[in-house]
Formats: structure tokens, C-alpha cells, sequence
């Protein structure tokens, strides 16, 4: 072989390693990273496969279950009549949104142990931030306000 040819198939080599390289990279990240959604219920009867997946789990926070620890919380989600126990490790303390009774999602994985071992959390935001339903006062006011003033509108175009 002359040395053209062998500079070429080491070039083209090299280029081989390197693109298997990044695409071996790019499937086990994304596949690392991977969560299913899943019911407090599905979580639940899923098995052995529960132990072994990145999950996501949703549900209303139990009142007086959150127990917190620096960065750290410990609560129990409710989704109907099924409770599960969440332990949150995440590296930013719990969003100030999370309280009892706010809608919560969990990710991380659930553990032999029963518990839902979560490392990130998000919280909904509080309904006083939803638009006000008719025939409801908005937050701040009071009904009786509400309710006098279509009628104090309607004595204006007398």
C-alpha cells in the first residue's frame, strides 16, 4: 500500500470511531433521561418494572404531610383513594407554590422501599391566579361588592 492509501483509511477510520462514539452517546443519554408519566394507580401495579424506569408521577398533596428539611420534603401524593409517599433529594429547595393541597409532579424513581424517590419537583400554581369564575368574587373582594355592582351600573343608565 502506498502511504496516500494508509493515511486515507486511518483518516476514514478515525471518523468511523468518533461518529460511533457520539451516536452510542446520544442513544444512552436520551435513554437515561427518559421519563414516563404514570398514575399514583398504574405506578402502583406495574411491578418490578416500576423499580427499574424514571417516572413521573402526579397528584393533589396531602394536607399535613409535608415534612421539610432544608432543600429536602418529605409528603404523600393523593390521586383518588390511592397515597403515595414522595421523599424529594432535588438540589433547589421545594417552588414556593408547593403546599398542601396543590397539585404536585414528582421525578424520580420509585424504590423497594414503597417510596417514590423523587429528584425534581414541580408544583401548579395556587387557583387565586386563575382567572375568577362567574357568580365568584375575585380574591381580595367580597361577594356582597360582587353583587352590588351590576346593580349599581344598571342605576347609572336610568
Amino acid at each position: 500500500m502506498k502511504n496516500g492509501n494508509k493515511q486515507t483509511v486511518r483518516i476514514a477510520l478515525a471518523v468511523v470511531v468518533i461518529v460511533g462514539a457520539i451516536s452510542y452517546l446520544a442513544v444512552t443519554g436520551v435513554e437515561a433521561n427518559k421519563s414516563y408519566y404514570v398514575t399514583i394507580q398504574e405506578l402502583q401495579s406495574m411491578g418490578k418494572q416500576a423499580y427499574t424506569r424514571n417516572l413521573r408521577v402526579a397528584g393533589s398533596v396531602e394536607p399535613g404531610s409535608i415534612v421539610r428539611d432544608g432543600a429536602h420534603a418529605q409528603f404523600t401524593l393523593v390521586e383518588l383513594d390511592r397515597k403515595l409517599k414522595v421523599a424529594y433529594t432535588g438540589e433547589e429547595p421545594p417552588p414556593d407554590t408547593f403546599k398542601d393541597n396543590s397539585q404536585a409532579l414528582a421525578i424520580g424513581t420509585f424504590g423497594r422501599d414503597g417510596v417514590f424517590h423523587a429528584t425534581q419537583l414541580q408544583a401548579k400554581c395556587a387557583s387565586k391566579y386563575a382567572p375568577a369564575q362567574p357568580g365568584q368574587a375575585k380574591p381580595g373582594t367580597t361577594q356582597t361588592a360582587a353583587v352590588t355592582a351590576p346593580a349599581e351600573a344598571a342605576g347609572n343608565r336610568q
